[in-house]
């Protein structure tokens, strides 16, 4: 009996370490297929000037939390703004000149007109008469030839300047063409679109934070020349965040958009936070060099974009994060619908 025992007893504690052993391995290979390690990235922001222009202000430092729409830098607006006048006093000008078309001639112009028709008219009677006297004088050799000719000329240039006055007051009856109203209105349309040019490079001299975010780099300074090619802040967002891991394609068939998770951090191991599988990578890529994977070789892998929960904003750009998938729980809410069976 003692002979079977001293057999069977290492035959069992073998076999007990051969079950643990697999158990373990197994286990381990089940976590890791459930496991992801990546690290925590956010929404970014370069902001630079709409124009070319000295900096006059900076008015926020590196780690300020700033507010959607809030005022961080301006430039120097000492030739923006006298630019802004004369636009418009230009535009002025050009809306009183057409409102004068618009409203056509007034009574006084035409009255004066019709007095200058009447003058003329009397002036070429006048130069008639006298040419009609010359005429006799002459017939009867009492004025020359020459005389004639001047009273002649005289009755011509009357009865013209008649028919200029009447042309005068017909323009000052019709009013202005409609050709020139069209015109006058288009010049006005382009001088209003040149104030709202200049208005806007005014306002563009306001560089305003377009999210709730973070400083993270002040990058130029009160003095310097900005240009739309110069950025002047780089700004996160505090809102959106996600851990940016990569998987193999061996362990892509264990994740699906909406999948739940927990993440946690070297910061907070005890506090973990709630997630959802929100993007994977159509593409395959190799492993980049900073990926944390227990599997170090290059091998083709799929991104995947674990969105966090953060409500209280405890990550950091770029921390290290270890995503735990939860395939049974419920999906999150945003996951898309299964397509439905033909």
């Amino acid at each position: 009996m003692s002979k079977i025992l001293r057999i069977l007893v290492p035959l069992i504690v073998i076999a007990a370490l051969g079950g643990g052993a697999w158990w373990y391995f197994n286990r381990q290979s089940t976590d890791d297929a459930l496991m992801l390690y990546g690290n925590v990235d956010l929404r970014q922001a370069s902001l630079a000037f709409n124009g070319s222009e000295r900096i006059a202000e900076v008015s926020v430092e590196e780690g300020d939390m700033v507010r959607k729409s809030q005022v961080l830098a301006r430039l120097d607006t000492s030739r923006l703004a006298p630019q802004v006048q004369q636009a418009e006093a230009t535009v002025a000008a050009q809306q009183a000149a057409l409102l004068q078309l618009k409203n056509g001639s007034r009574p006084e112009e035409i009255t004066q007109s019709r007095a200058n028709l009447v003058s003329a008219q009397a002036d070429a009677l006048n130069a008639k008469a006298q040419f009609e006297r010359q005429r006799a004088l002459t017939a009867s050799a009492t004025a020359s030839k020459q005389d004639l000719d001047t009273a002649k000329a005289a009755a011509a240039v009357a009865d013209a300047k008649v028919d200029v006055a009447q042309a005068a007051l017909a323009l000052a009856i019709a009013g202005p063409r409609v050709e020139e109203i069209s015109q006058s209105e288009a010049q006005l349309r382009g001088n209003e679109a040149q104030l709202a040019l200049v208005r806007q490079q005014l306002a563009d001299a306001e560089l305003v934070a377009p999210f709730n975010g973070v400083v993270r780099s002040r990058l130029m300074e009160p003095g310097e020349i900005a240009s739309p090619s110069k950025p002047v802040f780089s700004l996160a967002t505090r809102g959106t965040k996600w851990v940016r891991a990569y998987v193999s394609e061996t362990s892509l068939g264990h994740l699906r958009p909406g999948m739940r998770a927990k993440i946690t951090t070297d910061s907070f191991p005890d506090a973990p936070l709630d997630g959802w599988v929100g993007f994977i990578s159509p593409v395959a890529e190799f492993t980049p060099k900073t990926v944390e994977t227990t599997d170090l070789r290059t091998s083709l892998v799929y991104e995947v974009r674990v969105f966090v929960d953060d409500q209280k904003d405890v990550l950091r750009l770029g921390m290290p994060a270890t995503v735990q998938l939860l395939p049974n729980a419920e999906p999150h809410a945003t996951a898309p619908e299964p397509d439905p069976k033909p």
